[in-house]
């Protein structure tokens, strides 16, 4: 008995080992299998793929829908000073297409951070006002929350991305102070860049402040038309700030331009933006856009006190409405529809807001863009 003891004690020695091995195996390799590898590195171990389900199309087609046909836009409800009226809510607001009554299915009213793109005109014609330009930058910035973010870009004759969106205002400050005047001003290629932007069609609270005199010379890919229609497909305000730099750059500039022909048969402008049909252009342009979009236009030589304005456009911005509802009828791609937002209180609340928007297509990803306001 007790040979058959060692024996059997024996084989227990010479066999654990193997035994400890083939478990300590067998559990990595079915930890990998489920976490860390994927399931095409380990032939052995691939788990046949789910059958599909029927109810994913429908979901696809959900999704597309909501993308496609609901209509989203800003509104901001002000008193006749010009000051945000809190505190309203769904049942407070009236909406129509094309003079349709539609339900609201959307409705925000919470306090968020935006973000902001200030785009600052750094062109000859603004360098007597380049000074007054920055502090007003600085001035706006400076109403800001530490949760709202700033984007700074010049622009003379081409663009400049001076720093990406962030919240760091020693950055934005730098920023702004970067901006020294180039040559030419291509105004509406800026326009055009910036409404271009993923950060202007994504999802958020967004504003666009320009600081200029609303006059463009160089402008190649976009024109005062064609960026008037990009401005109705984003869903952000633009609030110019105009300087009148008219007679700080020529005090006896003609009221038409004028010009000397070539040998080759060119005709040279002398006075290229220097006129006064050019600057009522421009500001007829910064105008619309600020219309276009529901935002507001400021008179930067008439303004008496820039942190107040500047203030009520912060808060308009942080406190504004967002309204959004499904259209009664579709229409085409291209078609333009008419919407229009009323208050039941207070009586002489002003809403400013888009009044018509363009249907887009029905790929996917597409969505119905408010359009221009009052």
């Amino acid at each position: 008995m007790n040979r058959l003891a060692l024996y059997v004690l024996f084989v227990l020695v010479i066999a654990l080992p193997a035994i400890s091995q083939t478990r300590t195996r067998k559990a990595p390799a079915k930890k990998t299998a489920t976490r860390s590898q994927p399931a095409a590195a380990d032939p052995m171990n691939v788990a046949p793929p789910p059958p599909p389900s029927r109810a994913m199309p429908k979901e696809e087609d959900e999704v597309v829908r909501v993308e496609t046909n609901l209509v989203t836009t800003p509104v901001s409800v002000l008193d006749r000073n010009g000051r945000f009226i809190a505190g309203l809510t769904k049942k407070d607001f009236k909406i129509s297409e094309n003079g349709v009554p539609q339900k609201i299915t959307y409705f925000q009213s919470s306090e968020q951070p935006f973000t902001v793109i200030l785009m600052i005109d750094t062109s000859p014609s603004t360098r007597y006002k380049i000074d007054e330009i920055h502090y007003a930058a600085l001035t706006f910035v400076n109403q800001l929350r530490p949760t709202d973010k700033v984007m700074v870009m010049a622009f003379d004759g081409r663009m400049r991305i001076l720093t990406e969106p962030t919240v760091e205002k020693s950055a934005i400050f730098a920023a702004i102070y970067k901006a020294q005047f180039g040559s030419g001003t291509s105004l509406y290629d800026a326009v055009d860049y910036v409404t271009s932007l993923d950060l202007v069609k994504a999802l958020g609270r967004k504003a666009v402040v320009i600081f200029t005199d609303g006059v463009d010379t160089t402008s190649r890919q976009a024109s005062f038309e064609s960026t008037v229609s990009d401005v109705e497909e984003v869903d952000a305000l633009f609030y110019p700030i105009r300087y009148n730099t008219q007679q700080a750059n020529n005090p006896s500039a003609s009221a038409v331009p004028y010009g000397i022909q070539l040998p080759t048969g060119v005709v040279l402008q002398l006075n290229r933006g220097q006129s006064a049909a050019e600057y009522e252009k421009g500001k007829t342009y910064l105008e619309t856009l600020a219309t276009n979009t529901g935002g507001r236009i400021f008179e930067a030589d008439t303004i008496p006190n820039l942190e107040v304005a500047f203030a009520g456009v912060a808060e308009e911005l942080r406190r504004q409405y967002s309204i959004g509802y499904y259209a009664n009828e579709d229409g085409k791609p291209g078609d333009r529809k008419k919407i229009k937002i009323q208050v039941a209180r207070p009586a002489n609340a002003v809403v400013r807001a888009k009044t018509n928007y363009v249907v887009k297509g029905n790929e996917p990803g597409s969505s119905a863009s408010p359009g221009e306001g009052q």
